[in-house]
């Protein structure tokens, strides 16, 4: 177990604090989920980000209530489902949340994807920002965003995001995009860290995590922490969940960062954020 004072706080741009490394439940079905975050939260994480249309909210509040742990000891993050878009809609969507979580807020709430065909983000984020001025949300934030989203959200509105988490891995580095977030003073969150397990049998991630004597999950995850981002590993696997946090007890030189950062080859797994239009409801 690592304790959780090990893991590094990220401080947002409203001085909210997150923990560096936390547990995504991204494709973890609602059942199983419960027991995921309890045993994630046994192995040190403090930071669980889930999301309406990962439809495993309830699992995640279980988990919270079982845990015995105090509200404030857990940092949580939902995000808006695509098909809520707009601002009554969003409104009534985090309330939704909300009930499913069994939280009275929420630590960050994400809009989860532009949409640009619908040209709804910039209505949905007013929304956001009153639950932001309401309390309901401590930090508010976007996913997926491209630097010509972020750019428009800072144009027409009034709070700037305090996240942007996008798709990020060896192979997959969305540089300019990253650029554009921090230049707005917003922190980079990645997702599929690892590029959904693609990116670990690479011979440099490999040579390095020989060099440490850790497994090639934390050798990436470990140069995502060095790279400044908030980053959240998915897995089901005891051993594998402990280890993904298991990160503070050894170090990158600049030339084995430099190795993975070499490695970037514009590989997207998921979804182009400028065409993407899913409701992230069923069908």
């Amino acid at each position: 177990m690592v304790s959780p004072t090990q893991v590094p706080d990220v401080v947002l741009n409203n001085g909210v604090t997150v923990p560096q490394v936390g547990l995504g439940v991204f494709k973890v079905p609602d059942d199983a989920t419960q027991q995921n975050v309890e045993q994630a939260l046994e192995a040190g994480y403090r930071h669980i980000d889930t999301a309406a249309g990962y439809y495993n909210e309830a699992g995640v509040g279980a988990a919270l209530r079982a845990s015995g742990l105090r509200r404030d000891e857990i940092f949580v993050t939902t995000k808006l489902r695509n098909g809520d878009q707009g601002y009554e809609s969003a409104l009534q969507a985090f309330e939704d949340s909300r009930e499913e979580l069994d939280v009275e807020f929420v630590d960050l709430y994400l809009v989860h994807w532009p949409v640009p065909s619908k040209d709804l983000y910039v209505e949905t984020w007013r929304a956001f920002e009153k639950l932001y001025a309401d309390g309901a949300a401590r930090a508010i934030g976007v996913s997926n965003f491209l630097p010509e989203h972020l750019a428009r959200l800072l144009a027409e509105t009034d709070v700037v995001p305090a996240v942007n988490q996008i798709e990020v891995h060896p192979t997959y580095q969305q540089r300019a995009t990253q650029a554009a977030t921090r230049a707005a003073g917003i922190a980079v969150e990645a997702y599929s860290p690892l590029g959904r397990g693609a990116d670990l049998g690479h011979p440099a991630v490999a040579a390095v995590a020989d060099a440490h004597g850790v497994t090639p999950a934390q050798t990436i995850l470990r140069w995502h922490v060095q790279s400044d981002r908030i980053v959240i590993p998915k897995s089901v696997d005891p051993e594998r969940l402990a280890s993904n946090i298991d990160l503070f007890g050894f170090a990158l030189s600049p030339d084995e960062v430099a190795a993975i950062d070499a490695l970037d080859s514009d590989a997207r797994l998921g979804s182009d954020p400028a065409t993407a239009a899913f409701s992230q409801y069923p069908a």
